[in-house]
């Protein structure tokens, strides 16, 4: 009976390392699953910053764009209103500030307010009014009415007049000085001679009416026209300069009357110099071509050397018809003693 007593009680023991050693389990079960629940959760807030760091820059990066873009804007808005606001404010800076147009200097409005100054453009300026007022800047109550056509008519004819004015301005005193600061900094450019060693040029038309030559520009040293270097300046009517300017802004400015380069070039075959009775320069010199030239050498000393003996001839013959006129008188005379 004791042993029957006490075997039932190893029983309980057995249950309770079973219980312990499940509750163990359990725990180890329920601490792995929390850690793997805390790792899950770990992850996901790794990426849940992740992304919102992500969010984050990428909001940043939308907020510096649209900033550059409203800088952009607005700097195109103000330079648009500096533009139209010097439209609006002076179109002789307008036209002045042109590419192409880098030789004009501005005219002052009183200059061309003065009507004695404009005499006689009305009859080579088409639309003379309304370029007038297009210059001025004053408001043409008919200017609606107008067409495309006759708007750009307007506008060429805007350019002409201020182009014919700037011819008699730059003759002035005032339009002297404007031009002169642009002649000290090489605005019209330099001569392109190798001797005149970047001699600064100035602007020059071949006629004083317009639409007939372009402008060339003029070197003070050594006197010689050329195109200027831009193409776009190599457009500008030449009459909006005038045949007089350089040389009138020279004697007005002695000072910058520059010697004539004593340096010449001299062409030379294989280093010996051509000789000065060589076809090269005797071609040169006449101006003709070949055997044109020198015809036209001869038949010019034939006509001289014939009207030379022509001459001669008549002398003689006044000579001889005095010498008879007197030997007849003497005869006469003779007769009579």
């Amino acid at each position: 009976p004791v042993a029957s007593l006490a075997a039932p009680r190893a029983p309980p023991a057995a249950a309770a390392a079973a219980t312990v050693d499940g509750g163990g389990i359990n725990g180890g079960s329920e601490r792995g699953g929390e850690r793997r629940n805390g790792g899950a959760d770990g992850g996901k807030n790794g990426r849940n910053d992740k992304e919102e760091d992500e969010e984050e820059e990428d909001e940043e990066e939308e907020d510096d764009e649209d900033e550059e873009e409203e800088e952009e804007e607005e700097e195109e808005e103000s330079s648009s209103m500096s533009g139209s606001d010097d439209e609006e404010g002076s179109w002789i800076s307008w036209f002045c500030s042109l590419r192409g147009n880098e030789f004009f200097c501005e005219v002052d409005e009183d200059y061309i307010q003065d009507a004695f100054n404009l005499t006689g453009l009305n009859t080579l300026v088409p639309y003379y009014d309304y370029a007038l007022d297009m210059v001025l800047d004053v408001e043409m109550p008919m200017e609606d009415e107008l067409t495309e056509e006759q708007q750009e008519i307007v506008e060429s004819a805007a350019e002409m007049l201020y182009g014919l004015i700037h011819a008699r301005y730059v003759v002035t005193n005032r339009g002297m000085h404007a031009m002169y600061e642009k002649y000290r900094t090489a605005t019209f450019g330099r001569c392109p001679n190798v001797f005149c060693q970047g001699q600064p040029v100035l602007p020059v038309g071949l006629s004083d009416l317009p639409r007939n030559y372009t402008v060339n520009v003029f070197c003070p040293r050594c006197h010689g026209l050329y195109f200027p270097k831009s193409t776009r300046q190599a457009n500008v009517d030449g009459a909006y300069f005038g045949t007089t300017f350089p040389h009138l802004f020279l004697l007005t400015h002695p000072d910058m009357i520059m010697t004539k380069p004593t340096q010449q070039y001299r062409p030379r075959v294989y280093g010996f110099k051509i000789h000065r009775s060589s076809l090269y320069h005797r071609n040169h010199e006449i101006g003709g071509g070949g055997s044109g030239g020198n015809s036209q050498q001869s038949s010019e000393q034939r006509h001289h050397r014939g009207a030379s003996g022509s001459k001669e001839g008549r002398s003689s013959r006044d000579r001889r018809r005095a010498g008879g006129g007197g030997g007849g008188i003497e005869a006469a005379r003779n007769k009579g003693r």
